[in-house]
């Protein structure tokens, strides 16, 4: 059935993209009509457009009733602002009218809530009066610093068009497969915590004897704490959008797409301007700068699901099916949008491709080592004392990232969970003895992930931190396997049961829950929600062992 609909969606494509137009139809549908008519249009069962629009938050009936969204994420929950935010709004505009959002990307002050189509945080909160009649407020911009050997990601390489145009007139006189060469031999991985080599993907994607592919930007950064590709999409858009052109002429596609959270709606903004800034200059269209090389890049905007994080399920929401996640292989290089051949890159991904091309593969590889080369953003939120986004050589120590660059703490923290809700949580005494590696945090039994740190205060009880690891997970599983699925809810019983001291955590079968989720789960949500679960009982578990069941 997916793959029917994936080839009915595609016959008309990302130019009237399916998704696009069932969510335009969604939010101005009263009588059933207009489904109807989409569903005639793309020869699809109406029951295939309510199933996906039943699937998405911001589509259903009861988010359209709120006027004001609270962040919900790990970061605003450890600095415990969010009391009186909610407080707040509920004064002003009704408790009945305020939702939930996870994570809106302001780890590094919280205080978050979304309203009127804009992101709020720190002391928004206290000119609520003002932003509800409508006066533009300034939010404070994301603290950013590079302390790199050769800023790849923050460096002015691309900061006007003038040197968009020129580097990308440089790429298109070369041999694609030269420019190939050189992602390759930069040693750069994808950033979005898989890890899996740019320049392989790349190359098994030209090597499918199609005639159309696509590339896609995977800007869905759902992850408490993560903000790095925000501060990509809005300080640095032309590098992103340059390593998507650039991927699209070596693998040869004609079009991309990029996937960017609902939740951004300033880097929705940006980007939509940056692209229209390209078109005129004749770099991005038809025959850019003279050549026979055609690219156009749209926006596909998402609607509240972090499953789609993972790319087969976001592929799945490009095309306007629910965002469930696929069976691999076929991996999207082979089949991917649509059913053809798609390379799809995170954010800081792409972004790392100018910097590589420009200064060449030697200035990235020689970072680092050959798994973790090159150069990373890392995220602080809000308890360290100089929060923000950095840019770091991969290897450098975590103790110079907590204690140098972050400054330390502005209250006592006991762990951090690095790589969002899915990353390890390691106790502080512990990631002080590791270095910015993929590879060593996950030899240590944590994961690196995209970089991000959320940190938990030492006040702050680990039941409710699991409790909450495991509500995350029951909420924004896709549903389609059963150990994710059911793996989720019966957890998040468990801890249900263990705040509200009905009945103590069986942790025998807990165990099994966890190594169940873990082997049986189809994508890394579910998959490896257990981890930071199975960290936190390590090494935490002094803190609620009167709460612990050991013969159940």
């Amino acid at each position: 059935m997916s793959r029917n609909i994936s080839k009915l969606s595609g016959r008309k494509g990302l130019k009237d993209n399916l998704f696009k137009r069932m969510i335009d139809t969604t939010k101005k549908n009263k009588n059933g009509k207009e489904i109807k008519q989409l569903a005639d249009e793309y020869h699809v069962g109406m029951s295939t457009i309510h199933g996906a629009e039943s699937f998405y938050e911001f589509l259903r009936p009861e988010h359209k009733e709120k006027k004001a969204w609270i962040c919900n994420g790990s970061a605003c929950m450890c600095a415990g602002t969010q009391g009186k935010v909610r407080k707040k709004l509920s004064e002003k505009l009704g408790a009945d009218k305020i939702g939930m959002m996870f994570c809106l990307g302001h780890c590094y002050e919280t205080s978050s809530f979304h309203y009127n189509g804009h992101n709020y945080s720190g002391n928004d909160i206290d000119q609520i009066d003002e932003i509800i009649k409508g006066k533009k407020i300034n939010t404070k911009n994301i603290n950013s610093v590079s302390h790199a050997t050769k800023s790849i990601l923050m460096g002015e390489d691309l900061s006007t068009v003038e040197k968009f145009k020129d580097l990308l007139s440089q790429i298109l006189k070369k041999d694609k497969k030269e420019t190939l060469k050189t992602i390759t031999e930069s040693n750069l991985c994808g950033r979005g915590g898989a890890g899996f080599p740019t320049g392989m993907k790349w190359n098994f994607c030209s090597q499918q004897k199609v005639k159309k592919k696509y590339v896609v930007c995977n800007a869905d950064e759902g992850d408490s704490g993560a903000f790095s590709d925000r501060y990509l999409l809005e300080d640095q858009p032309l590098k992103v959008l340059f390593g998507m052109i650039v991927c699209g002429y070596i693998i040869g596609s004609d079009e991309g797409v990029l996937y960017i959270r609902g939740e951004y709606p300033k880097s929705i903004e940006i980007i939509n301007r940056t692209i229209n800034e390209l078109k005129k200059l004749n770099l991005l269209g038809k025959d850019i700068l003279g050549t026979d090389f055609s690219y156009d890049l749209y926006i596909c905007i998402g609607q509240g699901a972090y499953i789609c994080g993972e790319e087969t399920a976001l592929i799945a929401s490009i095309e306007g099916r629910r965002a469930e996640v696929d069976v691999r292989p076929p991996y999207p290089t082979v089949e991917g949008l649509y059913k053809k051949p798609t390379v799809v890159n995170n954010v800081e991904t792409l972004a790392a491709i100018p910097g590589i091309l420009k200064h060449g593969a030697k200035s990235f590889s020689s970072i680092g080592n050959v798994k973790s080369a090159g150069t990373k953003l890392v995220c602080l939120d809000s308890l360290f004392k100089n929060p923000g986004v950095y840019e770091m050589d991969m290897g450098t120590p975590m103790k110079k990232i907590i204690y140098d660059i972050g400054g330390g703490f502005i209250k006592p923290v006991k762990a951090l969970q690095v790589g969002g809700p899915l990353g390890g949580v390691i106790p502080i005494k512990e990631v002080e003895k590791l270095n910015l590696d993929f590879q060593e945090f996950t030899k240590a039994g944590f994961m690196l992930g995209h970089g991000s740190i959320v940190s938990i205060p030492e006040d702050f009880n680990m039941i409710k931190y699991i409790h909450h690891l495991f509500k995350f997970s029951a909420e924004e599983s896709c549903g389609k396997c059963f150990p994710g699925r059911l793996g989720s809810y019966r957890g998040k019983e468990m801890f249900d049961q263990a705040i509200n001291k009905t009945n103590k955590i069986p942790i025998k079968l807990l165990n099994e829950l966890l190594i169940t989720m873990q082997k049986g789960s189809l994508c890394a949500l579910c998959g490896a929600i257990p981890l930071p679960i199975q960290n936190i009982l390590k090494y935490f578990t002094d803190e609620f062992k009167t709460d612990i069941n050991q013969e159940a």
